[in-house]
Order: structure tokens, then C-alpha cells, then sequence
């Protein structure tokens, strides 16, 4: 009998390695090179990445109107879990597999929140509102976040002929988005790599509930 792999630990290690590049972020190479004196970690780094890439306009606006094709996907499951409970008229009728996902949309939702009240740093041009937090860089974190989770659960909800195709959707949307972000240049590459570990961290968490034996045998 092949023996069942622990997808606990690689969760565990993205959350610790998430954690501790969050606060090397916070605390080493700190600079004031961001806009109106704000500083910055990994400033060597950082500088020179953004002044290699610089900011592109187009990137930003493409990036900011297809950030929002994703939450698409939450609407979906969001309306098929509405069903199971208006069908089955008991959460216990919902499938676990919905429920967890639900309870991972909050926890990505309390993250993003976070975030924006412990501010690690700022974004390094000012865009319409004056000084914003930037780490980690939040399309990055709800784009993979929402698009991997979704590759994880689709065979369940998505016909198979269809599948493939969305499948191939989702991740050309999140790689557009992440690369976007990087060439807009709206953000640190450090926000990006945080944005891509965080969500490996919480993707990866969520896939090591989905797989444990209760859903699995669903």
C-alpha cells in the first residue's frame, strides 16, 4: 500500500520561511528610498531592481482591471455551496470541500487585512491615495491564492470537457497578473516575493486540509 504523503510539512516550512522573510524584509538593509522619505528593506535590492524596470503605466492598468477576473472564481463557488444549502437546507448538506474553501477565503481575508494595518513598507511611487502599504503585494496574494485553490478543487465543480480549458485560464490569469505586477513597477520585488511565499504558505495549508481522509473519501 502506498503510503499516504504528509502535505502538513511543506505547509508548516512555507509558513515559518513566509514569516521569517517578512521580517527580514522589516528589519535588514532598511533605507529611505521609498516616496516622502519611507523606508524600505532590502533597500540595495530593492533600488535597483526598481530603477532597472521603473513604472509602466500600462502594466499598472492592465493589472488593476484583470485583478478583478479572479474573484469570478470565488463567486462560483460561492453560489454552488449557496445551493448544496438552500437544496440540502443544512450546512451539513454543503460539501466539506466548499466549507473549507470558505474558511480559506476568510483566512486570506484576514491576512490581506493585516497587512494593511502593520504596514512593512510602502509603495515605491504614490499613486491616488498618498502613502500605501505595498508588502506584500496584495494582487499577487489574491491572485494565486484564489486561482491555485481553484486548480486544486475544480474536477469537482468544473465538467471535464471543460476542465482543461479553464484549468489553462486560470493559471495564464495568474501568471499575467504576477508578471504584470512586476513589470508595473507599483510595487518592491521584495512585495512580490512575498506575496508568491504567503500565498504557497496559505494555498499550501488549505491543500493539506482538503487531502486529509474525511474529503478524501467524499
Amino acid at each position: 500500500m502506498k503510503k499516504k504523503k504528509n502535505l502538513w510539512v511543506p505547509a508548516i516550512i512555507l509558513i515559518v520561511v513566509s514569516i521569517l522573510y517578512t521580517v527580514l524584509v522589516k528589519f535588514v538593509d532598511v533605507g529611505e528610498i521609498g516616496p516622502e522619505g519611507s523606508s524600505v528593506g532590502f533597500q540595495m535590492i530593492n533600488g535597483y531592481v526598481h530603477s532597472m524596470i521603473g513604472v509602466q503605466e500600462f502594466w499598472y492598468k492592465v493589472t488593476k482591471y484583470l485583478g478583478i477576473l479572479p474573484f469570478l472564481y470565488v463567486g462560483y463557488y460561492g453560489v454552488i455551496g449557496l445551493m448544496q444549502l438552500i437544496k440540502g437546507k443544512s450546512l451539513k448538506k454543503v460539501d466539506q470541500r466548499i466549507l473549507a474553501l470558505g474558511g480559506f477565503y476568510i483566512v486570506v481575508g484576514l491576512v490581506y487585512v493585516f497587512f494593511e494595518k502593520v504596514v512593512i513598507n510602502y509603495r515605491p511611487v504614490i499613486l491616488e491615495e498618498g502613502l500605501e502599504a505595498s508588502y506584500p503585494s496584495s494582487h499577487t496574494m489574491l491572485a494565486l491564492c484564489i486561482c491555485l485553490s481553484s486548480l486544486l478543487i475544480s474536477k469537482y465543480y468544473i465538467k471535464k470537457q471543460y476542465k482543461r480549458v479553464v484549468d489553462g485560464i486560470t493559471v495564464s490569469l495568474m501568471t499575467v497578473l504576477v508578471v504584470g505586477r512586476i513589470l508595473s513597477g507599483v510595487h518592491w520585488i521584495t512585495d512580490i516575493i512575498g506575496g508568491v511565499l504567503i500565498s504557497l504558505a496559505l494555498v499550501y495549508t488549505y491543500k493539506a486540509v482538503i487531502k486529509e481522509d474525511k474529503f478524501d473519501s467524499l
